[in-house]
């Protein structure tokens, strides 16, 4: 959705790397994980690492990290998914609740910004 709406999954300004909002969408634009959490925060990590490493960073490189759910309830299914990618990395992490997103099947969107060497 990068090019019609006119945004970049990831910039990189000198020695960071911002990631943007990120949804659980498959490569051929269906949602992963439909109806849980936990699977749709792998997916939103996975494309932001992918993003982190096309900019020349990678996830070690991660210092805060954005959870955004629309139900917070749900916080400990994406906090298991963050802590698989996380635990070692400890970055400054928020989860907030959110009304909704563009498409009603994401549970979660993340945000991450990264300081590389």
């Amino acid at each position: 959705m990068e090019k019609p709406i006119g945004f970049s999954r990831a910039v990189k300004q000198g020695n960071m790397i911002f990631v943007a909002g990120t949804a659980p969408i498959g490569e051929k634009g269906k949602t992963i994980g439909v109806n849980n959490v936990y699977e749709q925060t792998k997916a939103n990590i996975e494309i932001s690492k992918k993003a982190i490493e096309e900019a020349g960073g990678n996830l070690k490189n991660v210092v805060r990290t954005r959870i955004m759910l629309t139900d917070i309830s749900t916080w400990r299914d994406a906090a298991r998914a963050h802590g698989e990618y996380f635990s070692e990395i400890r970055p400054a992490c928020t989860f907030v609740q959110v009304s909704g997103f563009i498409n009603s099947e994401w549970l979660v969107e993340t945000e991450m910004d990264c300081m590389i060497n």
